[in-house]
């Protein structure tokens, strides 16, 4: 009898179904079962495909591509359906894959599965039943879970915590590769040292994991007696587990095999193709996870070499100071960004503070940064003026631009250098681009300190910077940041800033410990969340600029307010501000200067007045004498009942006189508003000069109060005005003639 007649008998048709070509052929009892004449026949590829329910053709369709990944046979069922769309039959489908160029071919049988009988209780099929829902929602968390794993140790914990459908491991290993030799990546199900036997097994050993990283397809072992049979030399090794049913599976990144996951049953378990269809499925996720999380770490420790490569420790034993610096990174990427700060000893013995933010967040902003930092540090040891340094640093980038491949973008750098004297507080600045100094005062208060500046750094080969002199008091600490640190949240400069300063002057200082590393971290904290110290600091969520920062106290005050039991003391806030006779611009800046000293005074129109008064005054210096505007404004006192003394002085000897200006007059009015809006108010000759002051009181209604009747207002105590000949009302040694309107 011919095979064909006996496989018609039991019901059973032959095929073969050729990808390349897009062509089925089918016996005559193959024919039948789909419902067509009962003859040999050729037929497309698309036409079989109608024959069968959409849904199993797409399950059939995984596992032939399983079975040619693995080398197995492709088994399934599939439901025939009519012309009408009705279920015709079920068939049970088995072939054998055989992998062509680019394509496949598949040769197997047909077979009808008999439908149930009546009052017996049918099994759902994997493909139409509850099994294949089930199988859909554990891949889909398991996919989610993986992607969220940072970590070899979060991926290993994810694996074991993986509650398959109908089947669950109880042991789980994860193999990798290390030269010629497998290695234990992780376990689970085991006790700790079970391992030991596996740690370092050769590639040609005849154990499974070491098979399937060999050839790249997955092994299944239903029963003990398999794994005996084919593995007898390595069987003694997994006997003592008590296992009944094991399956090791390649773990495939990128096209190659990086190593090996086993799960092992304590039941029996016959692995069909949708149960290895899962398990392939889990095992394609497994290594993409373990890959991802492979380059996260490896990105990592090359982020915190570079970063402690790039990044000084700053100098802990300056004389009379006291420095605190930190480095975060946006958390995108390598982490390492443009931002850095840097601290040089300069041959005068003076100490340099650096900070700059170089244009970008990449590899090349790292690396044009670590160049800078380099040649900023070569300048400042030669002993240059902050000026100086930076106009060569700006050379330097403009330099490396121009010699830059083609087609990359030339990039800029913002900086702030500062040049301290420890002994006396002296500070020279020079500010290319980058945002102002901040100085914490005595008494808590934050002022941004306006400077003189230039372009950034590699704008232009050839640029100037002037610099700017300021005198950091006993007990001050001043603020120089990157953009990061202001802007981060949707803030701009000005909003930046003042959140900042609300940060400082509620910061609560510890009453043990250095106050000025706590102020750094608070000032992290309130803005991005927690760090460490300098650049090893990793933060949870990503951020959207770096930031570096730079905290300097001198010492002889109080770093902290209100620390050490010490009893306060009356706070003292001061500032000082030089405008030259070329910059009318910086008569606003000097506004501004005077509102942010008086941010907490307690009547605003006294702050208005202060604003209009201390215009008046710079702008009559600038008009009509040919020296700069020195502005020195000074608070004292407690909260409630302070004065602020504004001091502004020029190198003129000539004395203003009052005016009686017409309706109709552009200016002469700088004396009747000093009469009408100051507290107080005189002029102090100086031997190069004059200057002329005002004085405001924060209970300046109280004083009117307890003022006896006939007193004269608006005279200084020191300096009573005086009236003087022929009547005119001009007060001696006021430098107001011909005051601006």
């Amino acid at each position: 009898m011919r095979t064909k007649d006996v496989l018609a008998a039991i019901g059973t048709g032959l095929w073969h179904w050729d990808h390349a070509v897009g062509k089925v052929r089918l016996d005559a009892e193959a024919a039948r079962l789909l419902g067509l004449p009962e003859e040999p026949a050729d037929f497309s590829e698309a036409f079989i495909r109608s024959r069968f329910h959409a849904v199993d053709f797409a399950e059939i369709n995984g596992v032939v591509h399983l079975a040619l990944t693995e080398g197995t046979l492709a088994e399934g069922r599939l439901r025939v359906m009519d012309t009408d769309g009705k279920v015709l039959r079920v068939v049970r489908c088995r072939a054998r894959v055989t992998p062509l160029d680019n394509s496949y071919e598949l040769v197997g049988t047909l077979q009808e599965v008999p439908e149930p009988q009546p009052g017996t209780s049918a099994a759902r099929t994997p493909v139409t039943g509850d099994w294949r829902r089930s199988r859909e929602a554990f891949l889909l968390d398991a996919g989610r879970a993986l992607a969220e794993a940072r970590s070899t140790a979060e991926v290993l914990r994810v694996a074991a915590g993986l509650s398959m459908p109908g089947f669950m491991p109880d042991g789980l290993a994860v193999f990798g590769i290390k030269g010629d030799h497998i290695s234990v990546i992780g376990h689970h199900g085991q006790r700790p040292g079970d391992e030991q036997p596996f740690v370092d097994m050769s590639l040609n050993t005849d154990y499974p994991a070491a098979e399937v990283i060999r050839t790249g397809r997955a092994l299944y072992l239903p029963t003990p007696e398999e794994y005996r049979r084919r593995f007898p030399a390595t069987w003694p090794m997994a006997a003592h587990f008590d296992r009944q049913s094991w399956a090791f599976l390649p773990l495939i990144s990128a096209g190659r095999t990086v190593g090996a996951w086993m799960a092992a049953f304590a039941h029996r378990v016959a692995f069909t193709p949708d149960e290895r269809s899962v398990l392939t499925t889990v095992a394609r996720m497994l290594a993409q996870a373990l890959h991802r999380a492979g380059d996260q770490e490896s990105q990592l420790e090359l982020t915190v070499g570079l970063q402690r490569s790039m990044m000084p420790t700053v100098q802990p034993d300056i004389p009379g100071m006291a420095v605190a610096a930190r480095y975060v990174p946006t958390g995108g990427g390598l982490e390492v960004g443009g931002d850095w700060y840097d601290m040089i000893t300069l041959p005068s013995g003076r100490i340099a503070l650096v900070i700059g933010d170089v244009q970008g967040h990449d590899v090349r902003a790292a690396g044009l940064m670590g160049q800078l930092r380099i040649a900023l540090r070569a300048y400042a040891s030669e002993g240059h003026h902050p000026d100086a340094v930076l106009s060569r640093a700006s050379r330097f980038l403009s330099g490396l631009n121009d010699t830059e491949a083609e087609g990359l973008d030339p990039r800029f750098a913002t900086c702030l250098y500062i040049e301290v004297d420890p002994a006396t507080g002296l500070l020279d600045i020079a500010r290319a681009g980058h945002p102002d100094p901040a100085i914490r005062m005595t008494d808590g208060t934050m002022l941004v300190r306006p400077t003189a500046g230039g372009l950034p750094l590699g704008i232009h080969a050839d640029t100037d910077y002037p610099t700017t002199r300021l005198v950091l008091e006993p007990g001050e600490t001043m603020l120089v940041c990157t953009d990061g640190l202001i802007e981060t949240g949707g803030h701009d400069l000005e909003s930046g800033w003042a959140r900042l300063r609300d940060i400082i002057e509620n910061h609560e200082e510890p009453e043990t410990g250095d106050s000025l590393e706590k102020l750094a971290d608070t000032l992290v904290q309130a803005v991005h969340g927690p760090s460490s110290h300098h650049t090893t600091g990793r933060l949870a969520d990503r951020r959207e600029d770096d930031i570096a920062m730079l905290l300097l106290c001198r010492e002889g005050g109080s770093c902290a307010i209100g620390t050490g039991g010490l009893e306060p003391r009356a706070p003292v806030r001061r500032t000082v501000l030089t405008i030259a006779q070329a910059e009318p611009e910086r008569i606003s800046e000097a506004r501004g200067q005077i509102r942010d000293v008086l941010h907490d005074w307690a009547d605003e129109d006294q702050i208005d007045s202060a604003a209009l008064m201390v215009s008046e005054m710079v702008t009559n210096v600038l008009l009509h004498t040919d020296g700069d505007a020195l502005l020195i404004a000074e608070i004292s006192g407690v909260k409630g009942s302070r004065r602020v003394r504004v001091d502004v002085a020029d190198s003129s000897d000539e004395l203003p006189h009052r005016r009686r200006p017409g309706e109709l007059a552009s200016s002469g009015r700088g004396l009747v508003l000093m009469e009408l809006l100051a507290g107080a108010w005189g002029v102090n000759p100086r031997g190069d000069g004059k200057s002329i002051w005002f004085e405001l009181y924060e209970d300046a209604q109280e004083r009117a109060a307890a003022v006896p009747e006939g007193a004269q207002a608006g005279a200084s105590p020191d300096v009573p005005p005086e009236e003087p000949p022929d009547g005119d009302p001009s007060l001696p040694g006021s430098s107001l003639s011909e005051p601006a309107a």
